[in-house]
């Protein structure tokens, strides 16, 4: 606890010298990069010591808040969540130091910079809260952070819209949860998680239910997640980064919490977080598919990983509920190892894309082609990003999907009661992994193989060293991850026992032997892999090398029009699931022998907000105007107002 305390301090210190420094960009940005990787290197230590002990270690100091207490808890649980936190922040810093220089000259680096620490700080008193009213303050001084953060290019509409959309869902979400934890703490009369009483009943359901859509509404999985499209793209790659690696996870963590001061629960609980699961895995990459945007279309590609930590926490939860801790242990095992590996790919993931749009200035996958003789570590490190997403060995996200299988055949084996759950599961995570596999071959064969189509993608360079060596770090971590993955067995176990106890006892019985074997092939292929690169090196050595011109297939002068383009690739998928995706396309009537010139232009569309939430925000707004008689302007009107609401909360307290 001392560690992560110093490390949240930190933090907020170094938060509060960048905007003191607004009018030094240099001072600001050392301070800001100093703080975040500080407290990643002091708080690592501090929560491995806790994941790895299980032993939790509590802090209570006085706090004159009604119904608040400044009470810390660190338990495996949240000591899990604050490790890739801490580690993808760090590393984020490092690269925004390089990321962020050419918007220093217009003032905007010394505020984001001050935004990124307090948002880390915040996210860390998450989870570390054990009172409501501080988990709360946490909670909101995340959303206003990061709001902040969204609105970094405010000159842009785009960037305005997505800030919008993302405060109205941030403060709807905190509604629910305040609605909740008020439900959670009646009994007692404290907002202290320790003294929450379990509530039966109507009131049980509803307080999962509050949770799962307020928290949901963070995590972003379907249908909350109209948000997410909109506010990744905005913001600057190293926030995208954090954004999607782990604050969309605090909506995770939060419900984890939660259910552990709900259990035990009805099965139709993990019935319905699987069936979201199911829906989010799916339409979240198929969204991806559809997208033009590298940026947008990994924010897609989140939505589908948070439904792939959904269908593990789904199977978990049936067999927390059915009795058996074996399913329960492999779905919980899952999900959590899940978390962990898209914190780092996905961070990876998003700052390759920011290298490239902060070299070749733009990020339309129509527009790029080329890139990895441009630069191919910054190519390098992306496939890395794209193998560990598609679950491809030996990258790590390949044995967090393997326990949410294990979990899904043990579901079959325990009777026709829990076949159903597992067979669609697996059927989801399958369909999935597929779809995953066509979006990322896209993705990388878009932007980095073939011809630049543009004459920015043609002048594109390297990244710089902060940012190459922040990427090649979380490249190493998926490789690392992967090929050590019975390490971390241990510290699973540990984080599961504390979210759910007897949840964590069974999964080293289930689960080392064959994440044992896993790691031993993995480390076999990379063994044979970098012996491979090595022999076919000292040959060439050898022999020396000579270039010449390929076979152009009877084309005399190629062009990069002549290439497939990444609407071309994946046209094949998105035609066959137009009837879910209702893509827009235009295409001109093309008239006479021999036409001028033809353009055609698929538009994916944002068919969540625009069929549900669109319209129902236009009846909200429709129906506040009819109110709009109360705001006359009148002062001692509205000071009645408050007067007559303070007299009827005291007569229905009396």
């Amino acid at each position: 606890m001392p560690l992560v305390l110093f490390s949240l301090a930190l933090l907020l210190v170094s938060s509060a010298l960048s905007l003191l420094f607004i009018g030094s960009p240099a001072r600001a940005r050392a301070f800001g990069v100093i703080g975040a990787v500080g407290a990643a290197l002091a708080g690592l230590p501090g929560a491995a010591g806790v994941l790895l002990s299980g032993r939790p270690e509590t802090l209570s100091l006085p706090w004159p808040v009604p119904m608040g207490s400044f009470s810390l808890s660190l338990d495996p649980l949240s000591a899990f969540f604050l490790a890739p936190l801490f580690l993808l922040t760090g590393l984020a810093a490092v690269y925004g130091a390089g990321y962020m220089k050419p918007y220093e000259a217009s003032g905007r680096a010394a505020p984001a910079w001050a935004q990124f620490n307090l948002l880390t700080a915040a996210m860390a008193l998450v989870l570390l809260a054990s009172n409501a009213v501080l988990f709360m303050t946490g909670w909101e001084l995340m959303a206003l952070s990061s709001f902040l953060l969204v609105l970094f290019d405010g000159g842009k509409q785009q960037a305005r819209r997505a800030g919008f959309i993302y405060l109205a869902v941030g403060a709807g979400g905190a509604l629910l949860l305040l609605a909740a934890f008020g439900l959670l703490a009646a009994p007692s009369g404290s907002l202290d998680f320790a003294s929450f009483c379990r509530p039966e009943g109507a009131r049980k359901a509803a307080v999962f239910l509050l949770a799962l859509t307020g928290f949901g509404l963070k995590a972003g999985f379907m249908p909350l997640h109209v948000w997410l499209p909109e506010a990744h793209p905005a913001a600057p790659s190293h926030v995208s980064a954090v954004m999607s690696g782990v604050m969309i996870k605090m909506g995770i963590y939060g419900l984890l919490r939660t259910l552990g001061f709900l259990a035990p629960w009805p099965e139709w609980w993990g019935a319905l977080v699987l069936a979201l699961g199911a829906v989010s895995a799916l339409g979240g990459v198929l969204f991806a598919l559809a997208q033009h945007d590298l940026k947008r279309l990994l924010a897609y590609s989140s939505i589908e990983n948070v439904g792939i930590i959904l269908l593990g926490l789904g199977l978990g939860m049936i067999g927390l509920s059915r009795g058996s801790a074996a399913l329960a242990a492999l779905g919980l095992a899952g999900a959590l190892l899940h978390v962990l590996n898209h914190s780092l790919f996905k961070g990876l993931l998003f700052m390759g894309a920011g290298a490239v749009i902060h070299s070749a200035g733009l990020g339309e996958l129509e527009a790029l082609g080329g890139l990895s003789k441009k630069m191919p570590g910054t190519s390098a490190c992306f496939l890395a990003g794209s193998a560990a997403i598609t679950a491809l060995p030996p990258f790590n996200g390949f044995v967090g999907e393997l326990l949410i299988y294990l979990a899904a055949f043990r579901a079959l084996l325990e009777g026709r009661a829990t076949a159903q759950w597992g067979a669609g599961a697996m059927l989801a995570l399958a369909a999935a992994g597929a779809l995953a596999g066509g979006c990322f071959a896209k993705a990388f064969g878009a932007v980095f193989l073939g011809e630049p189509r543009s004459s920015k993608c043609s002048a594109a360079h390297e990244a710089g060293a902060p940012m190459l060596g922040a990427m090649y770090a979380l490249a190493a971590a998926c490789l690392a991850a992967g090929l050590a993955s019975p390490f971390l067995l241990r510290p699973l176990a540990n984080a599961a026992e504390a979210a759910f106890p007897g949840a964590g006892a069974a999964l080293a019985g289930q689960a080392a032997l064959p994440v044992a074997f896993v790691s031993a092939g993995f480390a076999g292929l990379t063994a044979l892999l970098a012996l491979a690169a090595a022999l076919r090196a000292w040959l060439m050595c050898r022999r020396g090398s000579a270039e010449g011109p390929t076979w152009d297939c009877g084309y005399a002068r190629p062009t990069a029009r002549m290439q497939y383009g990444a609407s071309s690739f994946s046209q094949p998928l998105t035609d066959f699931f137009q009837p879910l995706l209702r893509s827009l396309g235009r295409e001109p009537e093309i008239r006479g022998y021999f036409p001028s010139g033809a353009s055609f232009s698929t538009e994916a569309q944002a068919l969540v907000y625009n069929k549900l939430y669109s319209p129902a925000a236009h009846r909200v707004r429709e129906l506040a105007y009819r109110f709009t008689w109360l705001q006359h302007g009148r002062l001692q009107i509205y000071i009645l107002y408050i007067v007559l609401t303070l007299l009827a909360l005291l007569l229905w307290k009396l």
